[in-house]
């Protein structure tokens, strides 16, 4: 069961970093782990990604057992999928898991991806180890999911990566998870501005421009280079409530987020950067 009073729509973050985790004296205050997030609607427990955060969180749910929890995958690059290893309660009987992905690129299901990335020489326990009951379910991106009273409506947000994002509905408020879509883009596009329509709460990955190769560019000169302002009022055009980024680039530190954040409130005032351990309320006073 989940903590929380039936009239709670709750998120909370739990790895906030793309690409790579950076542990260190430099992202202590906004989390070095990569891209994991809970929503907790009454009874339901949903998990968005599986990266190093999902360690984090697992690790929080073994005093909470037996779980059931929903997990959804955006995609399967290493940042999203490399912490389901070492999610224990997937380990131990009596605990549940209902697992939902696209299949990538190369037609591989979400399933044979997560069990590739732990066969030896890479990992020494195998997928089968898991005790746990693990149901996986195939996504069409475009789809609709129902769990009861949750709504949960899917879109392809990067062709080429398979990339899905995910809408949540639950008692007339509304979740966007969309840390998946492209970078490289003026814009929110079309599918991802329907996807946010009237969100109370829209996650988006913040953008990041390629390094140089001398390594000479600033973080800030790279994030300048960015459409950030574009995308922040795209979300605005969406009638979205709340904007928060997170996934960030691994060389992004505190300090430097720190400027990112007043950027990102001086376009739109109703926004935050992501922080590990963070808790939103969704379509509720703070």
């Amino acid at each position: 069961m989940v903590n929380s009073s039936a009239a709670d729509f709750i998120v909370q973050f739990w790895g906030v970093r793309g690409q790579i985790s950076v542990p260190g004296k430099e992202t202590i205050r906004y989390g070095g782990n990569t891209a994991c997030v809970e929503m907790r609607l009454g009874n339901k427990r949903l998990i968005f990604d599986g990266g190093s955060g999902l360690r984090v969180l697992g690790n929080q749910l073994l005093s909470q057992m037996p779980v059931e929890a929903y997990v959804f995958f955006t995609h399967c690059h290493w940042d999203r999928i490399q912490g389901f290893p070492f999610f224990i309660p997937a380990f131990i009987p009596g605990n549940c898991f209902h697992i939902y992905g696209a299949e990538a690129s190369d037609g591989e299901s979400m399933q044979q991806r997560l069990s590739r990335q732990m066969l030896g020489p890479n990992f020494p326990v195998p997928l089968q180890i898991m005790a746990s009951k693990l149901e996986f379910n195939h996504i069409n991106p475009g789809s609709k999911l129902v769990l009861d009273d949750v709504i949960i409506e899917t879109s392809l947000l990067n062709y080429s990566q398979r990339s899905v994002g995910y809408r949540v509905t639950w008692q007339g408020h509304t979740a966007v998870y969309a840390t998946a879509s492209c970078c490289c883009r003026d814009a929110l596009d079309r599918s991802l501005r329907d996807l946010a329509a009237q969100a109370d709460l829209l996650i988006l990955n913040a953008p990041s421009a390629a390094a140089m190769t001398e390594g000479k560019e600033s973080c800030l000169q790279r994030w300048q280079d960015t459409p950030w302002e574009k995308w922040v009022a795209s979300a605005a055009a969406a009638n979205v409530k709340q904007f928060v980024l997170s996934s960030y680039d691994p060389d992004y530190n505190d300090d430097f987020l720190d400027q990112v954040e007043q950027q990102v409130q001086s376009v739109f005032p109703n926004s935050v950067l992501a922080r590990e351990g963070m808790v939103l309320p969704v379509g509720y006073a703070k």
